[in-house]
């Protein structure tokens, strides 16, 4: 009993012991807590805190519109000349002969309809106050009904004047006065490297600016994926989408260098304009004479160059022997054309035009393009090392070809 009474003593006094401990520690520990505490409500913290408004008030930047840049300024200045072009034209359609059948009309009593409504969004950019526009020509070619969209929301219904598929550009006209007009640039000044930007309504989406660079001048029409067209490409990695095809392309000066026209697909970065130049000067044929000329003469070429031997582009059973690697090989003659009049053989092997030494098939493309209808052309050529000069007077390209 005296034992039993002993351990209850000693385990009351432990309990009051830790007790009285646990209490003299929380003490210690809130004590502790206190100067912290006040360290941070103190006049000087650690890190000074920022006062919202005085901030805002402070702030040494101007607003946006004050923050010019070569592109805002281009941007500014040549949007409001920007235009959207909506077009709609019908499509006919292609009925399979059996859809026509009696039989078939008995169990599908419905008319099938033999064309349908097509509607298609491009751009255009006001070459002059009283309402003429430059666009491409496959934005409005065929159209029934052209829409026309300022970038202040006006619309007015648009004339197609005229359209060139060969070049891809087109020339329409609204009824109105005193409308903001580009400035034309010149193309023929540029280098890859230089600043180059787009505008136009890609996807709807009205007034829209892309910048990239200039990538590359001279495309041929083969390597942009449009064999059809007689244009020297300007390349550009300025984003173009659908919807921007007619839009301009505009130096740093915000001067029009060409037309945005085309893409491709099977890549990115990779948008290509028409020289300013080209523009400019089958819209001004368009508009004078209803109609663009385009000199032709008459030939099929090829480069000749260690390239296209090595790697056998060159046609093969021309019936000729080909013992030069440089100068532009006549493949073809076409019958009845200017240059058979002019006495080309097949084989021969154009240097120079009009004084101008020609290295490919696009530098004698080019001459071409810029002579006149009906006007001489000296083309000197090697027919099998004789050296020759033959005459020979460009016609306008037919329609039939």
């Amino acid at each position: 009993m005296t034992k039993l009474v002993t351990k209850i003593v000693v385990s009351t006094s432990f309990l009051i012991i830790g007790i009285v401990f646990g209490m003299w520690g929380s003490r210690m520990f809130i004590s502790s807590q206190a100067p912290l505490k006040s360290s941070i409500n103190s006049e000087t913290p650690l890190l000074p805190i920022a006062n919202p408004i005085a901030s805002v008030k402070e702030s040494k930047i101007k607003p946006t519109q004050n923050n010019h840049n070569f592109i805002t300024q281009a941007a500014e200045t040549v949007g409001v000349s920007v235009v959207r072009i909506d077009a709609t034209r019908q499509v006919s359609l292609d009925i399979p002969t059996n859809f026509d059948h009696p039989l078939f009309r008995h169990f599908f009593s419905e008319q099938i309809p033999e064309e349908h409504t097509e509607k298609g969004t491009g751009s255009g950019f006001i070459l002059k106050e009283d309402g003429l526009i430059v666009t491409n020509a496959h934005v409005v070619e065929g159209a029934k009904v052209v829409s026309v969209v300022l970038k202040n929301g006006q619309s007015y219904e648009g004339k197609v004047l005229g359209v060139d598929p060969m070049t891809d550009v087109a020339i329409v006209k609204i009824t109105a006065q005193n409308l903001p007009t580009v400035t034309l640039g010149n193309s023929k000044k540029l280098i890859p490297g230089e600043w180059a930007i787009a505008i136009g309504n890609p996807l709807g989406l009205d007034n829209t600016v892309t910048v990239g660079i200039i990538s590359a001048l001279g495309r041929s029409s083969t390597e942009v994926g449009v064999p059809d067209k007689r244009v020297k490409f300007i390349q550009t990695d300025a984003a173009i989408n659908p919807g921007n095809s007619g839009g301009p392309l505009l130096n740093a000066k915000g001067e029009v260098i060409g037309i945005n026209t085309a893409i491709r697909a099977d890549a990115q970065g990779l948008g290509f304009a028409i020289p300013v130049e080209t523009a400019s000067r089958i819209a001004n044929e368009l508009l004078t004479k209803g109609k663009a000329s385009h000199p032709y003469i008459g030939i099929q070429m090829i480069t000749l160059n260690q390239d296209t031997i090595k790697n056998g582009h060159i046609p093969q059973n021309l019936g000729f022997n080909i013992d030069t690697e440089k100068g532009i090989l006549v493949v073809k003659v076409i019958s009845n054309s200017p240059a058979e009049k002019a006495g080309f053989l097949a084989g021969d092997v154009i240097l120079k035009v009009d004084n101008q030494i020609v290295v490919s098939a696009l530098d004698v493309q080019e001459q071409v393009d810029l002579s006149m209808i009906d006007e001489t052309l000296l083309i000197e050529i090697d027919r099998q090392g004789k050296a020759l000069t033959l005459e020979v007077s460009p016609q306008d390209f037919p329609g039939d070809f």
